[in-house]
């Protein structure tokens, strides 16, 4: 079995320097929203984040058991993308046969508090939500 390097579940510091994503993920304009929801503005990708940044699910069974219920070939294509874009990092965890789990990257880190911004968002302005315990 291949072994990995463990990963820190702790928040970025923001005031440390960081390379930054290739100029190409900027599709529609310069705008850094537009740009933000060019990476991650599916309805899957921050999810996944979520997941692999608060919850600790790295590999595909576990994304597959989340609530909400990510149809396999969707997940497949939202971890290849978020992969590319440099969001999250392949490992593999055992090779016969060959799997992986994922994990994020500093800047897949870096959006974690905009994940938990997200969440305390539609805590107060939804009905009926309430944070995970």
């Amino acid at each position: 079995n291949l072994q990995h390097a463990s990963h820190s579940s702790k928040l970025p510091d923001m005031n440390k320097p960081s390379s930054k994503l290739p100029r190409s993920a900027a599709r529609r304009s310069p705008c850094p929203v537009a740009t933000t929801l060019d990476l991650v503005g599916d309805k899957w990708s921050l999810l996944i984040i979520r997941d692999i940044g608060m919850f600790q699910r790295h590999r595909n069974k576990d994304f597959q058991q989340a609530k909400e219920g990510i149809p396999s070939n969707v997940l497949a294509a939202r971890l290849k993308s978020l992969q590319e874009n440099g969001l999250i990092e392949k490992i593999p965890y055992q090779d016969k046969p060959l799997r992986y789990e994922y994990h994020l990257t500093a800047a897949g880190e870096d959006l974690l508090p905009v994940v938990r911004e997200l969440a305390n968002w539609s805590v107060k302005h939804v009905t009926g939500i309430k944070l995970p315990r």
